[in-house]
């Protein structure tokens, strides 16, 4: 099937890493940041260093294996072997479709600032998050191209209001509105790893250009630059967006903020500019959905190609598409975005988003640790030393990262890793029959 994949360029695979990385979260997140004060933005330093390291080792490995999809699947395979490759694909799948549930209702959420009918009603909340759900499957099923199309739109639609709040808002910059270093009880160096642990999250989806390597042109350059410019981008739109919030907000309106950038454009611009904001919101978290369905069909494939996953995952249309990988990621993903709406199961919806922010991480951490030994088999490439020590900074930033996520994400997220071993076993047993 692979002289039909369709395929994608530079600006659709930068798009896929922007726009994965940037969602609906993003336009909420300065108002946690703000009750701890301008201390935040030394999170937003740290975690910036860290993903730009990540993006470097992605980006070189990517050089390196430029032939292959599965991005940090395929890379930890490579340096690990089987078993590691197969947790991290696992891990990966599960951590997917669990926090596309998130970017649904985080959707049905900013969407109730035009239409409060689909927040106060049930029945309209669920009928709207799977139409989004499976309107953007289908999209997907359509092919990767239909797909680009859809998060280029939507990552320009996104970005614009940001952008807007950020040139306009240096004409109402007040340094009086900054909050003070530290506005909490507890020392800087106690504060500073839990700003950075909250910032970290908006960097998930470094990865997103290496995932469907095979489907992008010229991988071996493309996947490279998508990752490192998409990277910078959100580093420079995180931090100058936070650092204007700051100025243009007092801080206890900050701090209250459902939504700080829409309070912000109507400070600078009116109601409409307000609107404006909160349109981008939405289609923030539409691009952001967009690209992880297609990751969500991406991964699994990669690893059943390679005889790691069941079969079903591997079954393509004639455009390339992993159809059933699709269907079955966004079945559950609808499952678990209905669990929101069953207050017997907020608990269990809230539980699952807990593991996932650790599984997230540890795709990172072995990646980073293959750059190493992968680097070590192609050493020819001149550039060992500093690749090792890209990795062992990528390594370390990983564990704090992973450390930072909580006890609990880290005990709970093992254990579900776990849960695979099983299938792993299985898959091994059937291929070991067919020989």
């Amino acid at each position: 099937m692979k002289s039909s994949h369709q395929k994608i360029g530079l600006i659709s695979a930068t798009s896929l890493v922007v726009g994965n990385m940037i969602g609906a979260g993003v336009f909420v997140l300065p108002a946690a940041l703000a009750k701890y004060g301008s201390i935040s933005l030394i999170g937003w330093l740290i975690s910036a260093f860290g993903a730009i390291v990540l993006a470097i080792i992605f980006s070189s490995l990517s050089k390196i294996i430029s032939d292959k999809s599965g991005g940090p699947y395929i890379y930890s395979k490579n340096g690990f072997g089987d078993f590691i490759g197969f947790l991290v694909a696992w891990g990966y799948w599960v951590c997917t479709w669990i926090g596309n549930g998130a970017i649904v209702i985080s959707i049905i959420g900013a969407s109730g600032f035009f239409f409060p009918t689909i927040t106060n009603d049930p029945i309209f909340s669920v009928a709207y998050g799977i139409s989004i759900i499976w309107i953007l499957t289908y999209i997907n099923i359509r092919g990767i191209k239909d797909s680009a199309i859809v998060q280029i739109i939507t990552t320009i639609l996104k970005l614009l209001p940001i952008l807007i709040v950020i040139i306009f808002g240096l004409l109402f910059f007040d340094l009086s509105n900054f909050p003070k270093f530290n506005l909490t009880d507890n020392s800087d160096i106690s504060i500073i790893p839990i700003v950075a642990s909250l910032t970290l999250y908006a960097f998930l989806g470094i990865e997103s250009a290496s995932i469907p390597a095979e489907n992008v042109k010229d991988p071996k350059k493309n996947i490279s630059k998508a990752t490192m410019i998409g990277t910078l981008i959100c580093v420079l739109v995180y931090f100058s967006g936070t650092t204007i919030l700051f100025g243009v907000l007092p801080v206890e309106i900050m701090q209250n903020s459902a939504a700080p950038f829409v309070d912000a454009a109507e400070v600078i611009g009116g109601k409409y500019m307000a609107s404006l904001v909160g349109l981008g919101t939405i289609i923030a978290g539409i691009g952001a959905l967009n690209g992880w369905i297609l990751i969500t069909g991406q991964m699994p494939l990669a690893a059943s190609n390679d005889k790691l996953f069941p079969e079903v995952f591997g079954k393509q249309n004639s455009k390339g598409v992993p159809i059933l990988g699709l269907i079955i990621g966004s079945v559950l993903t609808s499952f678990v975005m209905l669990m929101n709406y069953n207050d017997s199961l907020v608990n269990q919806f809230e539980f699952l988003i807990l593991l996932s922010t650790f599984i997230c991480l540890v795709p990172y951490l072995f990646t980073a640790a293959s750059f190493s030994l992968i680097s070590l088999r192609n050493f020819k490439n001149g550039e060992l030393i500093k690749n090792i020590i890209l990795s062992v900074f990528g390594f370390i930033f990983s564990i704090w990262a992973i450390y930072g996520s909580g006890k609990e994400s880290v005990f709970y997220g093992f254990i579900l890793l776990l849960l695979g071993i099983p299938l792993y076993v299985y898959i091994k047993w059937k291929n070991n029959r067919s020989l």
